[in-house]
């Protein structure tokens, strides 16, 4: 029988949709994002010399993003400026260095400058050394103008990728345009094309920006910036055609070129091309206008904001003071040749008194250690061994207090983030995006709930977000119902009052921490985005997920430390796409996943079966609870 056309069809979109849906593919696409991301902005110039964007970019992000944008960096500086480029290529590696060094350290976030003092740095020392061998002339205003993007682009970068708003949006868009100003495939210039798109749809700043990118690029005598902001103020006319808007931008260029008796055409294309892409993208974010009393309540928001985050800025400052060794030997000194019945004619006693404090940390003393012949060295031993243990007493203590600072530390933080992400979002007026998906949760267990130490949540969230917490206690019975009932009801809480989900948990962390209950429960998080389908994942000491597909289960994410060991601990997050049909597993540890590696779609089997066989197999000892997730089109 021959098969027809349709069939063709039929198969290759079943193709297409299940390389779309792999999240392999959807890494490769991610890290060629990254690439093209670095590659693009070596390309940006100021007067015809390098800048460092993609340097910043790279001290912006983390591990493997970090290491592609570097390469693409690298790639672009050699193909755009070829013996001019060294420069680039020493700028990536610095940047790599400095992302992979300093990018994710404690010392990072908690001196938010140090990313880019590092970018003005490394900018500074390799003019300098550019310059000393002979192999750049730069002038002295350019040199120091490199060194301010190096740290601007870093900090606006560093800004966007922990908490974007409107400001970086903004410059990010400029920094794009610049570069993309020097890319002009077939002779179509990329920067008007995304010039054109920013005056299009984007807000106000943003076209001035990108109209100010493309002056300092000097792609064209034209004034671009009158340009775009021409076109901004046109946009508000209500038109009735959605052409007119679309060829506003060619038409503005030509008016400006007519006014101004400068006549370069060369960007017209592009700038039709700019416009025309413009209106299927979405309209950009706008700065949110304060009135009234909601401008009332932003700015006290703002103030407290500002008052707890000065509060962390000085608990950090506050140093630790160091632990007096030599006192600690005096006061051994006195123990020990006090109640001495040789102390009125000892002529050690002042030789007693000022022994190395190094001896505290010795493992094993011995007579020979004290370096004193002393005629009751086994007082002198005795004394010693005491100290030591008020030493490490006293450690002890300041290894608590430090994580009780800590703690506090990163309280007084998440609630300052909190408070100025709810100003931010007070004023605005913007119309959510509608759910596409509705989530349904199904959960098995070997114990009813109330004997059962995992505990399973689901809710919605603001902001179209939808939740499943997993919490497991540690061992069985009543213990581990109340530390895992407590622990779901706090994340419920904090994430339904708005917490982001990695603060949500640290919260957690930290509280775990400083009640000495490390390791009493584990948490199992997922945050689905129910307009999207995007799933991200945490995991705190949990097992590992399943993503069960046509093709199979995949394993997502890794088992790490239960939560309460450190205040300075961190669980990493891993991301996928959930699509219906799709079923996201989540198991405690109680449940064994043997069974799961082995499951074949094609045996009939369904992910509700497969969790029903996976209890039967538990051996009863532990809590065992498996959660199912799937998604279901609205």
């Amino acid at each position: 029988m021959m098969t027809t056309l349709t069939s063709y069809m039929r198969r290759g979109r079943h193709t297409i949709r299940r390389l779309w849906l792999d999240p392999g593919i959807h890494r490769v696409v991610r890290y060629a994002g990254w690439f093209l991301a670095g590659f693009a902005f070596s390309a940006a110039s100021l007067r015809h010399s390098p800048l460092p964007l993609s340097m910043g970019l790279v001290l912006a992000l983390p591990g493997w993003p970090a290491f592609w944008t570097a390469l693409g960096g690298g790639t672009g500086y050699l193909l755009f400026w070829q013996a001019h480029g060294l420069q680039g290529e020493v700028w990536m590696l610095l940047g790599l260095a400095g992302a992979l060094g300093l990018g994710q350290g404690k010392l990072s976030r908690q001196q938010p400058l140090l990313l880019p003092a590092a970018g003005a740095l490394a900018v500074a020392v390799v003019g300098l050394g550019f310059q000393f061998w002979g192999l750049d002339n730069i002038r002295l205003g350019l040199y120091l103008l490199r060194i301010a993007v190096g740290a601007g682009s870093t900090w606006v970068f560093r800004s966007a990728r922990d908490h974007r708003d409107p400001v970086t949006d903004w410059l990010i868009s400029a920094f794009a345009v610049l570069a993309l100003a020097q890319i002009a495939p077939l002779g179509l210039c990329l920067g008007f094309a995304a010039a054109a798109a920013l005056g299009t749809v984007g807000a106000f700043p943003a076209a001035a920006l990108a109209g100010l990118a493309l002056d300092v690029a000097l792609v064209t005598p034209v004034p671009m910036t009158a340009v775009l902001c021409l076109l901004y103020i046109l946009r508000l006319v209500p038109w009735g055609n959605p052409w007119v808007v679309r060829l506003a931008p060619g038409a503005v260029f030509a008016a400006v070129c007519g006014l101004t008796g400068i006549w370069d055409l060369r960007p017209l294309p592009a700038l039709i091309l700019g416009g025309v892409l413009g209106q299927f993208l979405p309209e950009q974010q706008k700065m949110a206008h304060r009135r009234g009393q909601t401008g009332v309540a932003q700015v006290r928001l703002e103030l407290a904001a500002g008052v707890l985050a000065e509060a962390e800025r000085q608990l950090l400052e506050v140093p630790m003071v160091p632990i007096d060794e030599a006192a600690i030997i005096s006061r051994c000194a006195e123990r020990a040749c006090g109640g001495c019945p040789c102390r009125k004619n000892c002529k050690d006693r002042d030789a007693v008194a000022s022994m190395d404090p190094q001896m505290l940390h010795r493992t094993v003393l011995t007579p020979k250690d004290l370096g004193v012949s002393c005629r009751k060295n086994g007082r002198v031993l005795y004394e010693l061994h005491r100290s030591q243990e008020q030493l490490r007493a006293i450690r002890g203590s300041r290894e608590r207090q430090a994580e009780y600072r800590a703690a506090v530390v990163q309280q007084y933080q998440f609630l300052a983030c909190y408070l100025q992400d709810l100003s931010d979002t007070l004023g605005r007026r913007d119309r959510e995006q509608e759910p596409a998906f509705d989530v349904r949760v199904s959960v098995y267990a070997n114990r009813p709930a109330a004997d059962n130490g995992d505990r399973c949540l689901w809710f919605a969230g603001p902001g179209g977000q939808y939740f499943v917490v997993l919490c497991d206690g540690m061992g069985t019975g009543l213990g581990a119902v109340d530390e895992s009932r407590a622990a779901g009801r706090m994340l419920k809480s904090l994430l339904c009052a708005g917490f982001p989900a990695d603060h949500a948990l640290q919260s957690l962390n930290s509280l775990c921490a400083l009640r000495g209950r490390a390791g009493a429960v584990t948490v199992d998080l997922a945050r689905i985005r129910l307009d999207t389908g995007r799933v991200t994942l945490y995991k705190w000491g949990a097992a590992p997920s399943y993503l069960l597909t046509e093709s199979g289960a995949e394993r997502i994410g890794t088992g790490g430390p239960p939560p309460g060991l450190s205040v300075e601990d961190h669980c990493r997050p891993s991301r996928l796409l959930l699509r219906p049909g799709q079923t996201l597993m989540l198991l405690s540890d109680g449940a064994g996943a043997d069974g799961v590696r082995r499951w074949d779609p094609a045996s009939g089997t369904t992910p509700g079966e497969l969790a029903s066989r996976l209890l039967e197999r538990n051996s009863g000892t532990d809590d065992a609870t498996v959660a199912l997730v799937t998604l279901h089109t609205v």
